[in-house]
């Protein structure tokens, strides 16, 4: 319409949709860097021990690089928005852990590893594209909230009726075939966690009495608050029978974090920090293969001292000293002087040892991104189930680097978990890839939100 040569435009005409970069081509060109890297490193380890390529490094790279490729072709149908470095973060750790894994089976020719180790990433993968492909919206699992949690104590519950391992309950063993059920019921609780505390957000927040009158800590009533802590001390409880104490620390983490994001109150965060710590003091004192692994941390060479020889962790950390700033290279570590859980738990510390100081900081700078880019997805969303949902995926992986590193760098007593990607151990491996998976479906949705007007995107 005009009026006098002057154009008038309607007041409520939309702004127009500011296009965000999809960003596949640089997915791409990230994926095939990561697999170059993961074959490099393959045939670094053969040179090193033995002077030649390894036979199987071509097959390895195309093995590696197909699996990459239908992953990304998923991203790119399924989730054209997401965030282009998840899927390239996930694809480096995983086959990083492969090479270290490979590395460590030429120590222990009768125990090998690796293959194992491939046939779960393939299926971690699968997952993945199983997620991406099926799962269009997050909040589709917000409906599935009381399945979820029922899932969760079922699987923690399993391995009570089990042989232990090593001192602890957490593995199904069947027929040579075993799963580590506690790997999935993290995801499963972290979806009820999110969902419930995103329909009672307001009831946790704002009703209440004040704790020795603070005002930032403020407890919600019993009727709110009652169920959620239930459910939490019935799988912390299961955990400590089974002297799964690293996961019982990490659904803690979780259950501190997810409360005080959905509440907004810092008040959660000191009240945590202080029960963790007495309920560590307690453990400590009353459960004998606790308390062995707290007298190691506290003095971690007596066994040196005693004439014994030195235990799992003095090995780990002469194998971090013996790293320095560039480490010894591939290959030419002697970090399978830690013995059994060499592979599993330890697995830093030969990265620690062949790559140093330098490597290792590149590895936590990857999982320092990954969990970034998963409070960063989470932010962007307005849907309080997304946004509470990306936080605990991300803080999952954030926590269990921090207790697997605290614990063989001898910063915290060492409690027995799988380092993400890296270490051997199936049930984790694909864990991580579903949680990789849940990341890129809440980045889809966050980034295409972002490119739509305020008026569209009601109507989507």
């Amino acid at each position: 319409m005009t009026k006098a040569g002057t154009t008038l435009v309607a007041a409520d005409t939309p702004a127009p949709a500011v296009r965000l970069p999809r960003r596949r081509g640089i997915e791409l060109a990230l994926i095939v860097v990561a697999v170059l890297l993961s074959v490099y490193g393959y045939c670094a380890v053969g040179l090193a021990k033995h002077g030649t390529v390894p036979p199987g490094a071509a097959g390895y790279g195309a093995g590696l690089g197909v699996l990459a490729l239908v992953a990304h072709l998923a991203v790119r149908l399924r989730a054209p928005c997401a965030d282009p470095l998840l899927l390239p973060i996930g694809v480096l750790l995983n086959g990083l852990g492969l090479v270290l894994i490979y590395r460590l089976d030429l120590e222990t020719p009768n125990d090998l590893a690796a293959p194992a180790q491939l046939v779960w990433s393939t299926l971690g993968v699968a997952l993945f594209i199983l997620v991406v492909l099926l799962l269009r919206d997050h909040r589709v699992l917000q409906r599935y909230s009381y399945v979820c949690v029922v899932a969760a104590l079922a699987l923690l519950t399993l391995p009570i009726f089990f042989p232990s391992v090593n001192g602890a309950r957490i593995w199904i063993r069947i027929a040579g075939f075993s799963i580590q059920p506690g790997e999935f019921a993290k995801v499963l609780l972290a979806v009820f966690f999110a969902a419930y505390l995103a329909a009672n957000r307001s009831a946790l927040a704002y009703t209440g009495r004040r704790v020795l009158g603070i005002e930032r800590l403020q407890l919600p009533t019993g009727r709110v608050l009652g169920p959620i802590v239930a459910i939490w001390l019935l799988s912390v409880g299961v955990l400590i029978l089974e002297r799964d104490l690293g996961t019982s620390l990490l659904f803690f983490g979780l259950f501190v974090v997810l409360l005080y994001v959905a509440t907004g109150r810092t008040g959660w965060i000191a009240l945590g920090l202080l029960l963790a710590a007495l309920g560590a003091v307690a453990v400590g004192q009353l459960e004998p293969h606790v308390h062995g692994r707290v007298e190691d941390w506290q003095h971690p060479f007596a066994s040196i001292e005693a004439g014994e020889g030195p235990n799992q962790l003095s090995q780990s950390l002469f194998a971090f000293a013996a790293g320095g700033m560039l480490g010894t290279g591939l290959g030419r570590g002697h970090s399978i002087l830690i013995g059994f859980a060499a592979k599993s738990d330890f697995i830093l510390a030969t990265a620690g040892e062949e790559l140093g100081l330098a490597g290792l900081s590149a590895i936590f700078l990857l999982y320092g991104l990954l969990v970034e880019r998963g409070y960063r997805a989470g932010l962007a969303l307005r849907d309080p189930f997304g946004r509470l949902l990306a936080v605990g995926l991300a803080s999952i992986v954030a926590l269990q680097v921090f207790v697997i590193a605290g614990g063989v760098t001898g910063l915290i007593p060492l409690t027995g978990m799988a380092m993400p990607f890296l270490a051997q151990g199936g049930s984790s491996v694909v864990t991580n890839w579903a949680i990789v998976a849940l990341l890129i479906r809440v980045s889809d949705k966050a980034r295409s939100r972002l490119g739509v007007p305020k008026g569209e995107e009601a109507a989507r």
